[in-house]
């Protein structure tokens, strides 16, 4: 391989370093002292702040604003990463930065450091013209993680603190083939459980005596498995139920267990909120039964679907990337849950970033003209977001 000539400089300078940092969850690494201090040498107001819950690790965070008066835009992101896996299989090492061959290598690169340092990049130059309005970072280090100690609680300190956003951009690889073709304006929610059915443990030879839960766990999951949740909604695709564990722990050929257990995700769209969900699966769960005893475990941590309706924000990001790309970008609500959910409530929230297609691989690799092209677009929205500033 050939590396690049010469030092980079720009969104892909602020890469390398967010790179070298190895802040695999919920370890900081770096990362966000590295922010804090560009920003600090920006002019940004920045706070670093770690948050803490009983049974979970402690996270950094940072909030960084600039400016005054509306509108007032946040950039999310998280500088956390997932683990690298095994070193010897990476042509460069994780966490080395290299660039080689038009690409930059490293856990993070495009999950989402590339993001962070694309709108650094593109923010420092936007307020380099000392535009009006506000912009702020939220930049959390559990996304990754149980998202907890993360963007939720630090979107609940900012609003505290008297903070009101007008529109949220979270940096997310959004891009599906080439950058600007996909912008997210929403996700599904996600809500996972745990279903137990306790009968009686016996020898398989007098199963009078005994009482198998394992033929009524099965058919209550065939039950909630083949049901048909809806046809999808207007801005979502259907929402869809599978089964991802059964558990019995029984080494014996002879023996009846006393217990068997599944666990199961939901992932839904706008025809349904949790509570719903979760009246539905305890009406389709005891028509199956047949008379068995079982429990419906919720698991914490379930999120919420969220909906940014094309209007000003969408338009105005829609806008910036055509003018870059000569296309106008699908809208979509596809993928997993994202950091964008905490803002459902707060204001409206797209994601639009790189191209997604080594995030969490071996290799996680970014090209460097994916990066000029997604720091110009950002430099475009953030021009028209504050034009009337």
């Amino acid at each position: 391989m050939n590396p690049a000539r010469g030092a980079p400089n720009g969104a892909a300078a602020y890469l390398q370093a967010l790179v070298r940092c190895p802040s695999v969850t919920p370890a900081e690494g770096g990362a966000l002292a590295f922010l804090e201090g560009v920003l600090k040498g920006a002019g940004f107001n920045v706070t670093r702040m770690t948050f803490n819950a009983p049974g979970t690790p402690d996270v950094e965070n940072l909030f960084a604003t600039i400016g005054r008066g509306p509108p007032h835009l946040a950039f999310a992101g998280h500088t956390d990463v997932v683990p690298p896996g095994d070193e010897k299989r990476w042509s460069h090492g994780p966490f080395s930065g290299d660039i080689a061959d038009g690409f930059l290598y490293g856990r993070g690169a495009v999950d989402m450091k590339g993001g962070i340092a694309a709108f650094l990049a593109a923010a420092l130059a936007h307020r380099a013209g000392k535009g009006g309005g506000t912009l702020s970072f939220l930049i959390t280090g559990d996304e990754e993680g149980p998202s907890i100690n993360g963007t939720a609680r630090l979107l609940d300190w900012a609003l505290h603190q008297g903070h009101r956003f007008d529109a949220a951009l979270v940096g997310e690889p959004t891009s599906q083939r080439a950058v600007g073709d996909t912008i997210k304006i929403g996700r599904r929610g996600s809500l996972s459980g745990t279903i137990r059915v306790t009968g009686k443990q016996g020898h398989v030879a007098y199963p009078q005596l005994a009482d198998n839960p394992v033929p009524k766990l099965v058919a209550m999951l065939d039950r909630i498995a083949r049901a048909d949740l809806d046809k999808g909604t207007d801005h979502f695709q259907p929402s869809n139920l599978e089964i991802v564990s059964v558990d019995v722990g029984n080494p014996a050929f002879n023996v009846i267990p006393a217990e068997a257990r599944a666990r199961f995700n939901i992932r839904f769209n706008d025809a349904w909120t949790r509570p719903k969900l979760e009246e539905w699966l305890l009406a389709e769960l005891g028509a199956a039964a047949r008379g068995a005893r079982f429990e419906l475990q919720i698991e914490p941590g379930a999120s919420d679907w969220f909906l940014t309706r094309p209007g000003p924000l969408v338009d105005t990001l829609s806008a910036a990337v055509e003018a870059e790309t000569r296309s106008r970008p699908e809208l979509s609500t596809g993928g997993g849950t994202s950091d964008a959910r905490f803002f459902k409530d707060v204001c409206p929230v797209v994601e639009f970033g790189l191209v997604g297609d080594t995030m969490h691989q071996v290799d996680e690799r970014v090209r460097l003209a994916d990066l000029d092209r997604l720091t110009v677009i950002y430099r475009g929205f953030l021009n028209r977001f504050f034009a009337d500033a």
